[in-house]
């Protein structure tokens, strides 16, 4: 072992011995670092993401092959089955879609206009229905479509859209405006992604919600959007069959913006500007939308796959280790390679929980703890497994202590900087700003807050419920190439990558980053396993109101 790495270890182990100081057990804790390794973590990717798993879309026999292997990997490392006997949670879900859909035509104007789904638009049901239809709704662009009574702000004031087509900004005014005052600044509040924005839009008794595109407040290309919102799309079974969802939920280029508002006798841009500022009114554009969307309905199940390591003398209290194993499957309609590996996204933070799961068992006597590991389905169709499990925990949401999400680990090399996603938000940015003290690393906020990326992983749905939960990994500042470098990497990733069929697994990985993040992740887990202490959220979290009470119900004080 190179002599850099033994003292990176030995000032690991140290660091961790004075976490757990206060522990009467004796651990093996330089079996269990050692234990993690960029050969094995690279192992476990280039099997899950390779063509065999067919892109591991969920309720696809890439999904058996996918959750087999999981479970059998979990036992090969001796975890115990984390559902009973078993070590799957079904997840029950309903599969749509849509056959055949009309071009999107808006009439009113000069002359209809006619908008090619895939090409100029996306549109998507989730209601539990063969056929929706929007047929002469009157179209209205109410700026951001917000409802935000703590920011004052209220894009439906005074506004009746039961039966219309709400057409919106996407991301919300603080990104717009650049203002850290305003909202939060650059970095996205809930009220900016497109999942609240739907939800309003609902609430509001809008027939169809259109949101229109922009790659820089998106934060990602139109190509994303394509494969997000076409081919089948999943949701949690309710028990109305989702008919309280709009009819149509869509999204819009902004050439197909351009066209409707010209359309509409509008100046986008001037009505996008007055969008921004406080006291803006609703617009009505003269115009009305027609779309009718023809399903195929398939009851579906998935799972989730879990394993346990039970704890010692509070085996009743859990840490949660979460990553998604499920990405977006093949698409035949591509030329050349079809299948979407998604071995960045996230085949790596499904070997992680493998590898971490291993390091635990070298421990010898179990944590204080028990620990969780939780492979989720169908993050990639919205959080849909970690938010099943979430609202259905298999052990109660008030014994998890913490949650520590995995998504896309580092392949770029060593970083000096450790980024929070949600910084601020909770206790546990404590815990990692301890462990990067000892270990010579500095914890910053996440570099591009504008991308909500708090919001879209599976951290979310415990944060929604109350549990504390972490997303944090490396960050840009590449130790030996430079900020600049490292945030050019994620870029072009982004760019280049992302939910698309080229996020393969490079043998060429420099792994050394990733493998830092697994002693990083392993030792926030081991202290949080040791400890009696509940963490929280922190004051002005908006999720720390839901976990008192929570506590407060059951007896919980810290």
């Amino acid at each position: 072992m190179p002599r850099t790495i033994q003292l990176y270890l030995l000032m690991l182990i140290s660091c961790i011995l004075v976490f757990s100081a206060c522990s009467q057990k004796t651990h093996d804790l330089e079996a269990a670092l050692t234990s993690l390794s960029t050969d094995e973590l690279a192992a476990d990717v280039e099997v899950l993401a390779s063509d065999e798993f067919e892109g591991r879309f969920p309720a696809s026999p890439g999904e058996e092959k996918t959750i087999e292997y999981i479970q059998s990997e979990f036992k090969k490392v001796g975890l115990k089955p984390g559902n009973g006997d078993s070590y799957f949670q079904d997840v029950p879900m309903v599969e749509i879609t849509a056959t055949s859909a009309t071009d999107l035509e808006i009439t009113g104007g000069e002359k209809p206009l006619r908008f090619r789904i895939r090409d100029d638009f996306v549109g998507v049901t989730l209601r539990v229905q063969e056929r929706v239809t929007v047929a002469d709704s009157e179209m209205i662009f109410v700026g951001y479509g917000i409802v935000a009574p703590e920011y004052r702000w209220n894009d439906y004031e005074g506004l009746d859209v039961k039966g219309k087509t709400v057409v919106m900004l996407v991301n919300d005014p603080g990104f717009a405006t650049q203002d850290p005052d305003f909202f939060n600044g650059r970095a996205m509040t809930y009220y900016g992604r497109w999942t609240y924005k739907y939800e309003e839009a609902a609430r509001q008794g809008a027939a169809c919600a259109v949101i229109i595109h922009e790659t820089e407040p998106a934060a990602y290309g139109w190509g994303v959007v394509q494969k997000g919102w076409t081919g089948p799309n999943f949701s949690l079974v309710t028990e109305d069959g989702n008919a309280s969802r709009c009819a149509v939920e869509s999204w819009i280029t902004l050439n197909t913006t351009q066209a409707i508002f010209e359309a509409a006798g509008q100046d986008y841009d001037a009505l996008k500007k007055s969008a921004e500022q406080p006291g803006f009114q609703a617009v009505p554009l003269g115009l009305k939308a027609n779309l009718v969307l023809d399903n195929r309905i398939k009851d579906s199940v998935s799972r989730n796959v879990i394993g346990l390591l039970p704890g010692s003398d509070r085996k009743d209290e859990y840490i949660i280790y979460t990553a998604h194993w499920d990405h977006f499957g093949r698409d035949p309609a591509l030329e050349g390679d079809q299948i979407f590996n998604g071995a960045l996204d996230n085949a790596t933070g499904t070997a992680a929980l493998i590898e971490l799961a291993e390091a635990f068992q070298k421990l010898g006597p179990p944590p204080s703890r028990s620990i969780l590991f939780l492979a989720v389905t169908a993050e990639e169709q919205g959080l849909l497994g970690s938010d099943f499990y979430a609202t259905n925990p298999i052990y109660p949401l008030t014994k998890t202590a913490a949650v520590i999400n995995m998504d896309s680990l580092n392949i770029y090399g060593r970083m000096k900087d450790i980024r929070i996603v949600g910084y601020g938000q909770s206790e546990l940015d404590d815990y990692v700003k301890a462990y990067a003290q000892e270990v010579d690393r500095v914890v910053l906020p996440n570099a591009t807050p504008e991308k909500g990326s708090f919001f879209r992983s599976d951290h979310f749905p415990f944060a929604k419920q109350g549990v504390p939960a972490l997303s944090a990994g490396s960050g840009i500042q590449h130790i030996e190439k430079g900020e600049e470098w490292g945030l050019a990497q994620q870029e072009q990733y982004i760019r280049d990558k992302y939910h698309k069929p080229s996020d393969e697994y490079d043998p060429d990985w420099d792994l050394s980053g990733a493998l830092e993040d697994l002693h990083m992740y392993f030792t926030l887990g081991y202290r949080l396993s040791m400890e009696s202490v509940f963490p929280n959220w922190k004051e002005g979290s908006e999720f720390k109101a839901r976990r008192d009470a929570a506590m407060d119900a059951v007896g919980i004080v810290d």
